[in-house]
């Protein structure tokens, strides 16, 4: 199944290539010539998408940071798409590049943060797959959740691209982008505080029967982990059971499967993979553990990547291979390590990674998208 996807948005990205090269052939001949910010300098050797005077990206740099996204998204479940974004945007410089023509070429402006927005989504979108089957191979993989959530992305992914596509520009993506994440990195605050943890008494128990039984792999005990793994006990149309080391979790399709379309609907606006907002809906909402949510959130976010990018790049959105390329690669190898070491990080540390990330990026976003404000540098 992971196999069959990932075939299917490659087919689909190469069938409509032609459309991607007219339209920002289109878009670059309407923008003005001359060497000042918003201009094209036909003398500049190309950049980013081949555009004259475009960012160069140093190819090192960009393999180490995707080499980065893969693990944190294989990890944490989440922050692949906007580590990839923070990447795009800030570190390879894409985003003044594109703020530059929000006056003198707003088409070429608002193309160029539909490539950005697609771009993050191919690294999030194979670091997904990788950690689908990784995590499905060990037994943290809740396949009944990750199917219903999975369902709703397909619809709320292809909506939000038709109704977004070739609209925003930059500043406003990037406005957005910032307070969603700080949202999300004020919500994970309140959930390490005492009134945030009460009334989770099976994740913590499957947390600590988790642990415990990694304890005893290190010291060179031999444990049958994959018949401690997910096992679904019970199916139906309004309550699904499943256990994880002895410990019983339920939940109902129809939630998941709205909260899919929300969700999905959010990440395909931002150009993410939406692991950010499913792993806090896992993990509150469902009542997983950090250790289940990392390989349930993936699978639901590779068939909303699928549907976000065949929707983009079918409306004619650009994409530069060469980069992209390079960083795919990078991403195998962070989420082939991800699922291997996360294991030994106690989960609090990882909320606490994903807190002070979100509140980073959060802050620093929404102040340089809505009020050109830049307090990181």
């Amino acid at each position: 199944m992971f196999l069959v996807l990932g075939i299917m948005a490659a087919v689909m990205c190469l069938w409509l290539e032609p459309a991607w090269a007219d339209k920002l052939s289109d878009a670059i001949a309407k923008a003005p010539q001359g060497a000042d910010a918003g201009q094209i300098d036909p003398s500049k050797p190309t950049g980013f998408l081949g555009i004259p005077g475009a960012p160069q990206v140093n190819m090192i740099l960009a393999f180490v940071w995707a080499v980065w996204v893969g693990w944190i998204f294989s990890t944490v479940g989440a922050f692949g798409g906007v580590m990839a974004g923070v990447g795009h945007i800030s570190v390879f410089g894409f985003g003044n590049y594109a703020k530059g023509f929000k006056t003198t070429a707003p088409e070429l402006n608002k193309l160029v943060t539909d490539s950005i927005r697609t771009s993050n989504q191919w690294l999030v979108g194979l670091s997904a797959l990788i950690s689908s089957w990784n995590y499905y191979r060990m037994g943290r993989l809740v396949l009944p959740l990750a199917i219903a959530l999975g369902a709703g992305s397909i619809l709320g992914s292809w909506g939000s691209v038709q109704l977004t596509a070739g609209k925003v520009s930059f500043s406003a993506y990037q406005g957005y982008f910032g307070l969603f994440v700080l949202a999300l990195g004020c919500y994970l605050f309140y959930e390490t505080t005492p009134a945030g943890q009460a009334g989770k008494q099976k994740t913590k128990a499957a947390v600590k029967a988790f642990e415990e039984t990694v304890k005893k792999q290190k010291s060179g005990e031999k444990v049958d982990i994959k018949s401690l793994g997910v096992k679904t006990t019970s199916f139906s149309l309004t309550k699904v059971t499943f256990t994880f080391y002895g410990v019983e979790f339920s939940f109902n399709p129809i939630i998941p499967l709205v909260g899919g379309i929300v969700i999905s609907a959010v990440a395909a606006f931002l150009g993410v993979g939406g692991g950010f907002i499913l792993v806090p809906f896992l993990t509150s909402v469902a009542g997983l553990p950090m250790y289940l949510a990392a390989g349930t959130s993936a699978l639901a976010v590779l068939v909303s990547m699928i549907t976000s990018i065949s929707s983009f790049m079918g409306g004619g959105t650009p994409i530069d291979w060469t980069l992209i390329g390079l960083e795919l690669v990078g991403i195998v190898v962070g989420s082939v390590v991800g699922p291997k070491t996360s294991k030994y990080i106690p989960e609090v540390w990882l909320k606490r990674l994903f807190i002070v990330l979100a509140l980073y990026v959060g802050i620093d976003y929404t102040l340089r998208g809505f009020f050109n404000i830049k307090i990181f540098g």
